[in-house]
């Protein structure tokens, strides 16, 4: 039977959904940008200087609005917006804009348009990491023209009352400035599961449904819409019962510190986290332990590594959050989307296909070297239980030379992510030799699907309910059988109350995920036995297809709409 809680009454409109819950009000659309500068006389000679003049200073303006909006706020959302503050204050762009208009003369809008699209071809051409920057400088560009010309700032925007917001995407500053007490729901025509927006409205609550093809003309500005950011729907028409039930506020449901299934089935419930201040966050809301200590803070913006003493003390900060307790250390994942200059090569053409993760230590083996020693400098003064696992794994011989390298540092409870379809396939051999696996499925989608996951365009490819995605995590979960070791998740996948049902089943021992969503997974396991759970996995494993995958699970699990999820 249809859960009628998940299906819209009216015309509805499709997309996926990446954070659950449901919400209903007038429609506001993110102020566009005011485009490329119209055509316009150029500057005369004796005035190229003074227009030059003013890009620094509008830059500046820019550089120091994201900086103090920064620090309203913290963790990735900070992050997010401290990197566009930088790009805004890029030498290169601002002085090749300036040039542009001493040579050219061009006005100083139409110098910051052309300079930030020939920066922003650049950085495509690069690709991963790099290529994903070419979003935050098109919105650099287009706050400096607005600054220049005294037009409204893009972005989304300020009102009194609630709305649901409605974008083709969100800029990533746009996305750390997300307020939850304005913005009731997202709806954007692009981005994926593993976009800021994404990741952001989950630890936000925000619902949120991505990929909706041609959303911002489907739905006018002031249009009152319902948006179920489980079922990945958006209803154009919602009837008076539907709009009184989204009406009812998203229930934030605390965690017990205990996972398990409605008849006892144990299933840790962790975080995902990546420095002291999440930790925090994490130990406040029960979890568990971490089940993806990402470590890449202490090395980012960096042009050597940090001193082992450095390592261990920052480790150690968060390894004492969680006493007693399992945190999951992940080796440095540099490359991609996260390059470094001691250990990555800038000029690879496919970089997120180069060399990142564990592939590092090939050029670089006394990074790994020095930051397991440091790993084992900071357990030593907690009492946290500490597993190591390496990124990118993507072999036999690779999985035995970390282990190996591990042990010589004392660290005897070692494994492995599975991000890698050869991963997957080869988990019985691989977990033979080490202690457990852990499947990032973000990555494992994107190599699964050969889509990049930074790509809007491909959004319905990016999706971890595609049935491919979900047998590599069942072969994973076989050969974890085969050789009694734990498997657990840590992508963003864990997060999804449906899909966390549908990870159990398949044989998956912990789930690690943003703390927000800690309560609502747990309250949907905590509602439905072990076999419903291995039976509703077989449902979308069969699956043809990701939506028949997410319809059928949803479909076999009530509770979902009986919770608002």
């Amino acid at each position: 039977m249809t859960n009628p809680l998940s299906t819209p009454a009216g015309e509805a409109l499709h997309g996926v959904g990446v954070s659950p819950g449901r919400a209903a009000g007038q429609v506001a659309h993110v102020r566009p940008p005011a485009g490329e500068p119209a055509a316009a006389p150029a500057v005369p000679p004796e005035r190229a200087e003074e227009e030059a003049a003013r890009i620094g200073p509008a830059a500046e303006a820019v550089a120091r609005a994201l900086e103090e909006s920064a620090a309203l706020v913290e963790g990735e959302r900070r992050e997010l917006l401290e990197t566009t503050a930088q790009m805004a204050a890029d030498p290169t762009l601002v002085g090749g804009a300036a040039d542009l208009v001493r040579t050219e003369h061009l006005p100083a809008p139409r110098a910051v348009w052309q300079t930030a699209g020939s920066v922003a071809e650049q950085l495509t051409a690069l690709g991963g990491y790099m290529a994903e920057r070419a979003r935050d400088v098109a919105d650099v560009r287009d706050r400096i023209i607005a600054e220049l010309t005294g037009a409204p700032v893009p972005g989304v925007p300020q009102r009194a009352e609630p709305y649901v917001l409605v974008a083709v995407d969100l800029a990533p500053a746009d996305a750390a400035l997300l307020d939850p007490a304005r913005v009731l729901a997202i709806v954007t025509a692009e981005g994926g599961p593993t976009s800021h927006t994404a990741i952001l409205a989950r630890s936000l609550g925000i619902p949120a449904v991505v990929g909706v093809a041609g959303v911002t003309d489907a739905i006018a500005e002031g249009a009152t819409v319902l948006v179920d950011g489980g079922a990945g729907a958006v209803d154009l028409e919602p009837d008076d019962e539907a709009l009184a039930r989204a009406a009812e506020p998203n229930v934030v449901r605390d965690f017990d510190g205990h996972g398990r299934t409605a008849d006892g089935h144990e299933v840790d419930l962790m975080a995902n986290v990546g420095d002291l201040a999440s930790a925090e966050t994490a130990a406040r809301a029960g979890a568990q332990g971490v089940g993806l200590f990402r470590t890449e803070f202490c090395f980012l913006g960096r042009r050597q590594e940090p001193d082992v003493e450095e390592q261990a003390n920052a480790y150690r900060a968060v390894l004492e959050q969680f006493p007693g307790q399992k945190v999951v250390v992940r080796t440095l994942d540099a490359g991609a989307d996260k390059p470094l200059p001691f250990v990555t090569d800038a000029e690879e053409a496919n970089p997120a296909l180069g060399v990142r993760g564990l592939r590092t230590a090939r050029k670089a083996p006394e990074v790994l070297e020095n930051q397991l020693a440091a790993i084992a400098r900071a357990a030593e003064g907690t009492t946290a239980e500490v597993w190591v696992m390496a990124p990118m794994v993507a072999t036999v011989r690779e999985t035995e030379d970390f282990v190996t390298a591990c042990e010589r540092h004392g660290l005897t409870t070692a494994g492995v992510m599975v991000e890698v379809p050869s991963a997957a396939l080869l988990a019985g051999p691989i977990l033979a030799r080490s202690a457990f696996a852990s499947v990032g499925t973000n990555d494992l989608t994107q190599y699964a699907m050969a889509a990049d996951r930074l790509l809007g365009s491909l959004t319905e490819l990016s999706d971890p309910w595609q049935p491919a995605v979900l047998r590599l995590v069942d072969a994973t979960c076989t050969g974890g059988a085969q050789q009694s070791r734990p498997v657990g998740v840590c992508g963003e996948a864990a997060a999804d109350p449906a899909l966390a049902v549908v990870l159990v089943g398949l044989g998956v021992s912990s789930l690690s995920m943003t703390p927000r969503a800690l309560g609502d997974v747990a309250a949907v396991l905590g509602a439905t036995d072990l076999a419903t759970c291995r039976g509703v996995a077989r449902l979308a494993v069969d699956a043809e297809s990701a939506e028949d995958a997410r319809a059928k699970a949803r479909d076999a699990l009530p509770v979902l709409g009986e919770l608002g999820l």
